[in-house]
């Protein structure tokens, strides 16, 4: 415990120099501020950005995939044939395998009778495709023609229309030259990709798209008899199926939406551009603090060193007034951004909220910010020498 008792003997000299310009001071905190801020703002699109087009992936009720090769994200589906499906259930360990059709509609919003972009997808409704009870208790109504379930998260202004619908008082807007009767909601969420998501039967889907051949599916839904590893399955299913078509886990699905979005998307790379770029600003900010700070103490650590004070010594100082604008710097900056999250995800319907991982991520960036910022500083006081101040 000597060193604990060292510590606490120690001066504050860090604390003591900062504290003595409070003008200066409150100009680095405020810079640190804005830096985490603008490193939140760019980790959390990013973040829902990536949630928020995997989370239709992330629903579905499946132990394994099929998909086509060609498809991109979840808005950007290709098709393969329906046959692959009935192969499929010739792999041992193929308990089931039903059809997903997908695409991407406009519709006239049902209060403002503005034209707004959704998904829709149809299946079985006596086989749910998404692991929602809220949606699969409602799946009875889309048996009916022309019948849809709506997400109540999706972007826009739909208070009114699911407030109508709560209260059994359906909704009907038009779409595709069809008139569509809205007579149940869900909670999923929009994306970046589309504003929400409309479900309905085989059926429907397939009249409302009538160019749309029924033999043309978008998604395979597999699920594997008790007993069978599904990884072990997917592969056999690859072996067993043509190239036109990839069998996949239900995880390495998600995974593959992710890696389209991290490595073909700009979206992705923009938001990694941008946080870097916020550190930067950062790193500039509080060197140009510490190196001021140093430059008007400059006089005085070389007395340090007159007095027989090592340069490990001095460096000390710096990277404890380094460490002390972390983290007063990061408390402003973690509690702006929630509250821009709060007003961001209500505008935008995205699943934008603060998390602990990215407030931990921040604050070791805050921290090897400042330290790098810090370690620049001291390259003056090596050349503190007393016989040159005095």
């Amino acid at each position: 415990m000597g060193w604990l008792n060292s510590l606490q003997r120690r001066t504050p000299l860090g604390w003591l120099q900062l504290s003595r310009h409070k003008g200066r001071l409150l100009v680095a905190l405020s810079g640190i501020a804005f830096a985490d801020l603008l490193m939140f703002m760019q980790l959390g699109f990013q973040e829902s950005l990536y949630e928020s087009n995997t989370q239709i992936r992330a629903a579905l009720d499946a132990d394994l995939i099929l998909a086509s090769p060609k498809a991109e994200t979840t808005q950007k589906l290709s098709t393969f044939s329906r046959r692959r499906l009935y192969q499929a259930q010739d792999v041992p360990g193929v308990a089931s395998a039903r059809a997903l059709y997908s695409n991407n509609i406009n519709w006239n919003h049902p209060e403002t009778n503005e034209e707004a972009s959704l998904q829709v997808m149809g299946f079985d409704p006596d086989y749910p495709a998404f692991n929602l009870p809220e949606m699969n208790a409602q799946l009875y109504r889309v048996k009916i023609p022309d019948v849809m379930l709506f997400d109540r998260l999706a972007r826009g202004d739909y208070q009114q229309t699911i407030a109508q619908i709560e209260n059994q008082q359906w909704v009907s807007t038009e779409a595709e030259g069809r008139t569509l009767s809205v007579r149940g909601v869900f909670s999923l969420g929009a994306s970046f990709g589309a504003d929400g998501l409309l479900v309905t039967s085989s059926q429907n889907f397939l009249q409302l798209f009538p160019r749309r051949d029924p033999g043309s599916v978008s998604i395979g839904l597999l699920h594997v008899e008790p007993g069978y590893d599904p990884e072990q399955v997917a592969q056999a299913l690859q072996d067993h199926l043509p190239d036109d078509v990839e069998a996949m886990t239900l995880d390495d699905f998600i995974q593959d939406e992710l890696e389209q979005i991290q490595t073909e998307s700009p979206i992705g790379f923009i938001f990694t551009i941008g946080a870097a770029m916020a550190f930067v600003v950062g790193v500039v900010i509080v060197y140009q603090v510490l190196s001021t700070d140093v430059n008007a103490h400059i006089k005085e650590y070389a007395t340090f060193k007159a007095m027989g004070y090592r340069h490990s010594y001095l460096l000390t100082i710096v990277i404890e007034e380094s460490l002390i604008m972390a983290f007063l710097g990061f408390i402003p900056g973690l509690l702006l951004p929630m509250g821009i999250y709060q007003v961001a995800a209500n505008a935008t319907a995205l699943p934008i909220y603060m998390t602990l991982n990215r407030a931990a991520t921040v604050l070791a960036m805050t921290i090897i910010m400042c330290l790098f910022s810090g370690a620049i500083a001291t390259r003056k006081l090596q050349s503190a020498d007393p016989a040159d101040m005095f």
